[in-house]
């Protein structure tokens, strides 16, 4: 399966997988896409406090949401896999081994979510990072320890969700491995579901983004030729 974007600053190259039949696309949302969203998202606002981040994915959760032809009324929700390493007090020491994430979610009816605008998309998400700090792990962890479960990805995934995973902060392409740069970073089969959305530095650095988008062909056909993200990338 073999297709190109309808759009420039969007690399599309979908894969198809076998196990799970859908394919993913490479996004690299260049350095001047990026701050543009993140200027704008601010300006919609009035504030300085929305992310690169944050209004990437707002821009991803309202193109997917509109692709998906959810009805109005329905809820639509945005989940992001969050460090908790710097959010509890005291921080947890750099040479702590593990993966102290958390999940958090930014939730809106459809309605809500295309009336109000690509802004306050973002800040609903920035208010949903912000207040989550160390009251919140601690009552999520006092609360497993009463109730310990060990959660499947088809538990924390459903129809009407994206999930954000990864970072642009971590140094994928820092990686040597003697085969020289990567030209590429991908995910592995445990991410190939709908609505899987996955956040990596880009390859060209100054603060681009890239990011692997897993959806059902239908949904990915529909998103390449989105007027609001072919608008936001170029």
């Amino acid at each position: 399966m073999s297709t190109e974007a309808c759009f420039s600053g969007l690399h599309a190259s979908p894969v198809c997988s076998k196990e799970v039949g859908v394919p993913v696309v490479g996004g690299g949302g260049h350095t001047t896409a990026v701050s543009k969203l993140k200027a704008r998202a601010n300006e919609e606002c009035k504030t300085q406090k929305i992310s690169s981040l944050q209004a990437v994915t707002a821009l991803l959760w309202r193109c997917v949401t509109r692709v998906r032809q959810q009805p109005n009324n329905s809820e639509t929700i945005c989940l992001l896999a969050i460090s908790n390493r710097r959010r509890v007090n005291p921080p947890l020491s750099e040479n702590y081994f593990g993966s102290p994430i958390g999940l958090l979610l930014g939730t809106a009816t459809v309605e809500d979510l295309m009336a109000h605008g690509f802004g306050w998309a973002a800040l609903r998400l920035h208010e949903a990072v912000a207040n989550y700090n160390d009251a919140v792990v601690k009552k999520w962890v006092e609360s497993w320890y009463k109730n310990p479960v060990v959660y499947k990805t088809n538990e924390v995934s459903c129809k009407n969700m994206i999930r954000i995973g990864s970072s642009p902060r971590f140094g994928m392409y820092e990686c040597e491995f003697g085969l020289g740069k990567a030209v590429a970073v991908r995910s592995g089969f445990s991410n190939k579901s709908d609505g899987q959305m996955l956040m990596y530095p880009g390859l060209e650095g100054g603060g681009s983004m890239d990011v692997e988008v897993c959806l059902l062909p239908e949904y990915m056909m529909g998103l390449e030729c989105d007027e609001e993200i072919i608008s936001a990338l170029i």
